[in-house]
C-alpha cells in the first residue's frame, strides 16, 4: 500500500486529550501541574467545574480535561476512581532525574523501569484519583543514571497506590 493510499482514507490522526472525572479538582490540577509540569490552559466557561491542561512550551501537547460537579458522576451517582479497562495513560516527558525527584517530594508512591531492550526510562505514578500515569522518557538523551531495578521496579503485575 503506498503512502497516498493510505493519507485518502479516514483515520485517526492524534490523541487529543484525555478527561478525567473527579471529586477535587484543585487536588487533580495540582498533581498535574506541580509534581508533572503541565500548565493550565483556557477553558470554555462549562456550567460545572473543570480544568484543560496542557504540556509547556515547546512541546504543547496532550491536554487532559478535569470534569468536577455532576458531569463527574457514573451511573450510581458516584465519581469512578482508578482506570477501569485502561491499565494507564502514557505521556512523553524529559528531565528523568528531575520528574523523580518531584515525584518523590510529593509523597507518591511511584515506580520505575526499563523495557528489555530498549534506551526507554519510565516513571509510573498514580493522580489523585487512581490513574496510573507511565512518564516516558528517551534515555539516550537523558543525562544522569536512568532507573535502578530496587524495590521500586515496575511490575506490571503488581497492582501499587
Amino acid at each position: 500500500m503506498s503512502l497516498t493510499s493510505v493519507v485518502t482514507v479516514p483515520c485517526t490522526q492524534s490523541l487529543l486529550h484525555i478527561a478525567v472525572k473527579t471529586t477535587d479538582v484543585p487536588a487533580t490540577v495540582r498533581f498535574y501541574c506541580d509534581v508533572l509540569g503541565m500548565i493550565e490552559v483556557d477553558r470554555p466557561a462549562f456550567d460545572f467545574p473543570g480544568a484543560w491542561l496542557a504540556t509547556p512550551p515547546p512541546a504543547k501537547g496532550i491536554l487532559i480535561h478535569l470534569y468536577g460537579g455532576k458531569p463527574a458522576l457514573g451511573v450510581d451517582g458516584k465519581v469512578p476512581v482508578g482506570s477501569g479497562a485502561i491499565d494507564h495513560v502514557a505521556i512523553s516527558a524529559v528531565g528523568f532525574q528531575e520528574m523523580r525527584q518531584r515525584i518523590v517530594e510529593s509523597g507518591k508512591n511511584w515506580r520505575q523501569n526499563i523495557p528489555p531492550g530498549t534506551q526507554i526510562w519510565q516513571l509510573f505514578v498514580r493522580d489523585p484519583n487512581g490513574i496510573l500515569i507511565e512518564l516516558t522518557f528517551d534515555g539516550a538523551k537523558e543525562r544522569g543514571p536512568g532507573p535502578s531495578r530496587d524495590s521500586r521496579w515496575y511490575d506490571a503485575y503488581e497492582f501499587f497506590k
